[in-house]
């Protein structure tokens, strides 16, 4: 008889075996959506241009979790149908002068909290479900999740004008995600400043405003966090980009990017 070690390994597999196949489905239809947009494009005349956006096209109801728009990666994640992606272009960034995520940080005047406690990682069936998490932002804990959906219910990869679902957030580190986030307050040039570094380096970060975190910008990942009281321009940036190469595809479950 599997002691409950055993058994709790192998659902955590299983469900891992279930999550890759969603991430290979969703990149079959990401490609053929580039596919068709390059076809539509050859034949139009007169330099019209046109998006492809292939919501809903794994037959469920909410999104379908992947998107061929140039403003979000959703090769694996689910997409919710009533979530704004934040199209606006992203001022490219400075070159690094500090890559050095301790001595970014510090220079930028952020916080590092690293190696924080593991909350957990069970799944639920109830994306409204309240979850109190140790931490503000969220670095880890129990979050929902849904095999029907891609990337099993978590969030895409993807810039956003609302703050997401905190429940599909999680599970969205759970994968190894990085998530960008900023005050609403914080003045456009700066959120601009911000997508920028979204832009330069897709694949694996969500990008969002949180009206309820204690600070101007967080980045976080899987038990870390880097909270910054202010924007600092150049440094905050240089501290971003450093805990991004850090700490990508470090989560629990890292599904690739």
């Amino acid at each position: 008889m599997a002691s409950r070690k055993e058994e709790k390994e192998r659902l955590r597999r299983q469900r891992l075996d279930a999550e890759r196949r969603s991430s290979a489905d969703a990149r079959k239809r990401l490609m053929v959506g580039y596919v068709v947009a390059g076809v539509l494009a050859l034949a139009v005349v007169g330099g019209a241009i046109f998006a492809i956006v292939s919501g809903g096209s794994d037959g469920g109801g909410g999104g379908g979790g992947e998107d061929s728009s140039d403003n979000v990666n959703t090769v694996f994640g689910f997409l919710p149908e009533d979530l704004p992606v934040d199209e606006r272009e992203g001022t490219p960034p400075p070159e690094v002068v500090n890559g050095d995520l301790t001595g970014a940080a510090r220079e930028a005047g952020c916080d590092l909290q690293l190696d924080l406690k593991d909350e957990g990682n069970s799944h639920f069936d109830d994306e409204n479900k309240v979850v109190e998490y140790d931490t503000n932002p969220p670095t880890s804990g129990d979050h929902y999740g849904n095999f029907s959906e891609a990337g099993s219910g978590a969030l895409a990869d993807g810039a956003f004008l609302e703050t997401p679902n905190w429940n599909r957030l999680v599970h969205s580190l759970e994968h190894g995600r990085v998530e960008i986030q900023y005050s609403p307050d914080l003045p456009e040039e700066e959120q601009l400043a911000l997508k920028g570094v979204f832009d330069e380096a897709r694949p694996g970060v969500d990008l969002f405003p949180n009206s309820e975190m204690p600070y101007e910008v967080a980045v976080i990942a899987w038990t870390q966090l880097m909270g910054c009281d202010s924007f600092a321009g150049g440094p905050t940036l240089d501290a971003i980009r450093a805990f991004r190469a850090e700490y990508l595809g470090q989560g629990p479950e890292p599904v690739g990017f």
